[in-house]
């Protein structure tokens, strides 16, 4: 894990032993269960850390430090599209006290994401199958969140509409974006602001071994979500909230 230790220092974070070694056997499971249906096309062991692990831990650039709520408690956090657990998982392993939901629509990508919890030994993860349009208006989700986090799902407008109705009035986005995110935060601005969110910054981040370019974008929920969002499944991406 010389790649994963490395590119967390040049984030300003400093990896146990422990946590090295339970991102080794992570990368195990996602490699075997990889064999059996297509969670992942990066497999190569030093992508994987780079692609996934570090890059999944650069979310830590936009969030708050130490990672609980003024009252001290920890803080509530929900990925959505979690697919073989990114970034949701590695921000657990670093962060172990949050409390980490992983929203996601495959049934067998669950499974995946139920076995690693198990397999790993992590406390207060749950691996939840749905839809963000759905879930997001179940009272047991809905503002429930202080962090929503979300890789590579959708464009930010119609993002918005799946993460904004999970987030309380004070939480926080963080969506992470290639080279358009500034054209998509630019052009998703309507689409926050109806969803009760504003855009906070788009924070540029650079990994070691990776060319791309890479984005944090960070939106702060400022107000409540009106209840008619998210629209019913299959519609935000059909008719994204864009101003006409």
């Amino acid at each position: 894990m010389d790649r994963l230790k490395a590119g967390a220092q040049s984030l300003g974070l400093t990896l146990t032993d422990q946590q090295l070694a339970t991102f080794q056997v992570y990368y195990q499971e996602l490699v075997g269960w990889n064999k059996k249906f297509n969670l992942t096309a990066i497999t190569e062991y030093d992508q994987v850390q780079v692609r996934h692990f570090v890059d999944s831990l650069s979310c830590l650039l936009a969030m708050p430090r130490p990672l609980c709520s003024a009252e001290g408690h920890p803080l509530r956090c929900i990925d959505v599209g979690s697919g073989a657990g990114f970034p949701g998982l590695p921000l657990k392993i670093y962060c172990s006290h949050l409390e980490l939901v992983l929203l996601e629509a495959t049934a067998k990508k669950v499974g995946f994401l139920e076995h690693v919890i198990r397999h790993l030994d992590l406390a207060n993860v749950q691996a939840l199958w749905g839809r963000a349009e759905e879930v997001a208006h179940d009272p047991a989700h809905r503002e429930m969140y202080d962090l929503v986090v979300a890789r590579a799902v959708a464009d930010l407008a119609v993002l918005a509409e799946y993460t904004l109705p999970l987030c309380r009035p004070g939480g926080r986005i963080v969506a992470q974006k290639g080279g358009s995110a500034q054209e998509e935060a630019q052009s998703a601005t309507h689409a926050f602001s109806l969803l009760g969110g504003r855009l906070r910054k788009v924070i540029p981040v650079e990994l070691q071994g990776l060319a791309e370019d890479r984005h944090l974008v960070v939106i702060d929920k400022v107000a409540r979500t009106p209840e008619r969002y998210p629209r019913r499944p299959g519609i935000p991406s059909k008719r994204p909230l864009k101003k006409e």
